[in-house]
């Protein structure tokens, strides 16, 4: 401002100087002609100097709020890339997108012939399994089969008992029974004394008889052929009931019975009319086949 100020005076002085040199000089109307000239050269300084004092103040103010915008490992950034940022960012400098509208069915080409086969992939992972689908829709009668075969009886069982007493005469002989309490299908013959096996698997037999005062008792439960279990009961002044029981594993066809033996001594069982006191009993525990 200082030197502004000087300048100017130092300009109204010269300005002084030359307009009385050339008042000695020039005639009036030349000296009119050079107080205009001066005076618009006057005015144009005047306004330099207004416009200087202006000026200075927004110079000195920027100065004054320049603060740092970057760190210390920065650099600034230019003044024309911060300004492209600002006119880039104002829409009034904002270039337009043009989004050119192609038809894209024109570009499309005609369909290329089929290539080759390729090779089988790999056989991939098994799946989870699916949901149960629905009921099928129900399908045409079939044939009659072939017949079966009649139904076996699953169940066998028998009870019977002799009512009159019995000595053996011969080395061998039969116990026929009289009294029928059970005989379940008939599986037990009365006339041959023996229990015939039409179902086959696991039974369980049972002989009760009454001994005879001073003679022996000796019997034999058979199974076919063969003795399989033996009831026997020595000499006594008193009788007694004697019993034997076992279970037998029987094929179909088998046959089970009971016989007396007699050896050096006499033989014989006990039993009244009115009293059955020799009882043989015998019934299926378990099939082979259920």
């Amino acid at each position: 401002m200082a030197r502004a100020g000087g300048w100017m005076s130092l300009q109204h002085g010269d300005l002084h100087d030359a307009r009385q040199r050339a008042s000695r000089t020039f005639t009036p109307l030349a000296q009119l002609k050079m107080s205009a000239v001066f005076l618009l050269l006057l005015v144009a300084t005047s306004s330099i100097g207004a416009a200087l004092e202006k000026g200075l103040p927004r110079r000195e103010a920027r100065r004054l709020s320049c603060v740092r915008c970057c760190g210390p490992s920065e650099q600034p950034i230019s003044i024309i890339s911060s300004r492209y940022t600002r006119m880039s960012s104002d829409p009034a400098f904002s270039v337009p997108k043009v989004q050119p509208t192609i038809d894209i069915t024109i570009l499309k080409g005609e369909k290329g012939e089929m290539g080759e086969k390729g090779y089988p992939g790999a056989v991939g992972k098994e799946g989870e399994r699916g949901l149960r689908g629905f009921n099928g829709r129900k399908g045409q009668k079939g044939q009659p089969g072939p017949q079966g075969h009649s139904c076996k009886q699953l169940y066998a069982a028998f009870s019977v008992g002799r009512r009159k007493p019995l000595h053996s005469s011969d080395y061998f002989q039969q116990v026929i029974f009289d009294t029928e309490f059970v005989n379940l299908y008939k599986h037990f013959n009365m006339f041959s004394g023996k229990f015939f096996c039409y179902v086959p698997g696991i039974y369980y037999f049972s002989l009760n008889v009454h001994t005879w005062n001073f003679k022996e008792t000796y019997l034999h439960l058979m199974k076919n052929e063969k003795e399989v279990a033996i009831l026997y009961a020595q000499p006594s002044d008193r009788s007694i009931m004697q019993s034997q029981s076992l279970m037998l594993d029987l094929q179909e066809g088998e046959e089970v019975w009971v016989r007396m033996f007699k050896r050096e001594r006499e033989n014989a069982i006990y039993s009244e009319e009115s009293d059955a006191y020799i009882i043989f009993n015998g019934h299926l525990i378990k099939p082979a086949v259920e």
